[in-house]
């Protein structure tokens, strides 16, 4: 689960959050990432991907900006980065998955 102010991953019997100190009580905690940031992540990178933008999207800006200039490694990258997203294993700048919940 994760932090609703934060977004820090917050363990299942916390009482506060380790990042930011708010208090956990059920109604500040959310679930994994929703539904519709995973659909968000896969359209843009099928589309856009060679260009690097799903990386700028979940903020791993040095690895989109290296796509960028490789054009996604000549559409490989964003090849397997796309494969990735579909099967679940695909993380923001975070380490939180971004998956079809």
């Amino acid at each position: 689960m994760f932090c609703k102010y934060c977004g820090a991953e917050v363990g299942e019997n916390a009482v506060v959050c380790v990042k930011c100190g708010a208090a956990v009580d059920g109604k500040n905690v959310t679930g994994d990432k929703n539904n519709s940031e995973w659909i968000l992540v896969m359209l843009l990178c099928f589309f856009l991907g060679s260009f690097g933008v799903h990386r700028f999207y979940t903020g791993k800006i040095v690895t989109g900006i290296l796509m960028l200039l490789t054009l996604g490694g000549c559409g490989i990258w964003a090849l397997i980065d796309f494969i990735m997203i579909l099967v679940g294993s695909f993380t923001d700048a975070d380490g939180k998955p971004i998956k079809n919940s």
